[in-house]
């Protein structure tokens, strides 16, 4: 270089990042291929760190503050350009700050159902929503291992390169947690607590920390919610003939929403009869509280028994509770 293109070339003498917005996760500062002038001023805010590149290679790293860039406070540039007698001269350097700061409400969910064994319905299907927190712990390995040479990073490409990540974890993590897709719901920080070490170990290369991971919902498959609703239905009869007045009742129900169709028609009407029927001999129950029960003939004991068969293969009854009501049943015969 002579030394007219010396004083006509652009010289750097102030860097430093303003951050616009609060997504911006590594930003290169624009040099425009000009060169850092030797003394020049570099402003590093708080929750920044700012990154000297020498072709390429990882230099020095300066935390917040303000320095005054000359080889006493460059030593690793120094070194890599050999400067070992001091050098005043302008030089060329890339520079790119980082966020240190804690990125919250990132969204993770499982696109797809993923399967669990369950101690109550054996393999169930859920779906699982929720947030997290990351920020980078290690400048250095996040840039060498992640971001790389881009002009910018922001949070939403981080974000988007983690679903993947996430969604396996916390199937890994429920399985060691062992809990019932029942009690999920009331045990969401627990699940949280253990899935972020599992997921930790997958950010370490990269020099990223998950600061906090959060389930917000789980959901069920319409069908194991059904199978819930039952047994849910069933823990609160004490007995058969309450649960077959409660099936009643559904059933009418549902004919009453098909009222149009001659087939909702009638089974409203037959169900209808039934249930009079049934209302009538509690009435007289009632007033005459010595009178016995109108006695189950054999065919209405084993179609009872068929519907709890069909219960306990759902899922919906245990065996224990199938043998004991089988028992019950049987010996009304």
């Amino acid at each position: 270089m002579g030394l007219f293109d010396l004083f006509t070339e652009e010289f750097i003498e102030v860097i430093d990042w303003v951050e616009k917005d609060k997504e911006t996760v590594l930003w290169k500062f624009p040099d425009k291929d000009a060169n850092i002038k030797y003394g020049a001023n570099l402003t590093v805010r708080e929750s920044q760190m700012a990154m000297f590149l020498d072709e390429g290679q990882m230099a020095d790293i300066f935390e917040p503050g303000r320095f005054e860039l000359t080889t006493n406070n460059l030593p690793l540039l120094t070194t890599l350009r050999s400067w070992k007698m001091g050098f005043k001269s302008p030089f060329k350097c890339d520079v790119y700050f980082l966020s240190t700061r804690t990125f919250t409400n990132l969204k993770w969910g499982t696109p797809n159902p993923i399967i669990l064994r369950d101690p109550e319905f054996k393999q169930v299907r859920v779906k699982a929503f929720g947030v997290y927190f990351i920020k980078i712990s290690n400048p250095e390995k996040f840039f060498k291992e992640y971001a790389g040479t881009k002009q910018s990073l922001k949070i939403g490409e981080i974000e988007a390169t983690l679903r993947d990540v996430v969604s396996p974890k916390f199937a890994e993590a429920v399985s060691e947690a062992g809990v019932s897709v029942l009690d999920m719901v009331s045990k969401y920080t627990e699940l949280g607590d253990v899935v972020a070490p599992i997921l930790q170990k997958d950010l370490d290369p990269f020099g990223i920390e998950l600061v906090k991971f959060q389930v917000s919902s789980i959901s069920l498959p319409k069908e194991v919610e059904e199978f819930y609703d039952k047994m849910t239905n069933m823990n609160m009869v004490d007995n058969m003939n309450k649960f077959q007045q409660f099936q009643q009742a559904n059933a009418i129900e549902k004919a009453a929403e098909n009222e149009g169709s001659g087939a909702g028609e009638g089974v409203g009407m037959g169900m209808g009869f039934g249930m009079a029927q049934m209302f009538m001999n509690q009435q007289q129950n009632q007033n005459n509280p010595q009178q016995q029960p109108v006695k189950e003939t054999k065919e209405e004991i084993m179609k009872t028994l068929k519907e709890l068969g069909a219960l306990m293969k759902d899922g919906i009854l245990t065996k224990k509770e199938f043998d004991e009501k089988k028992k019950d049943l049987l010996s009304r015969l």
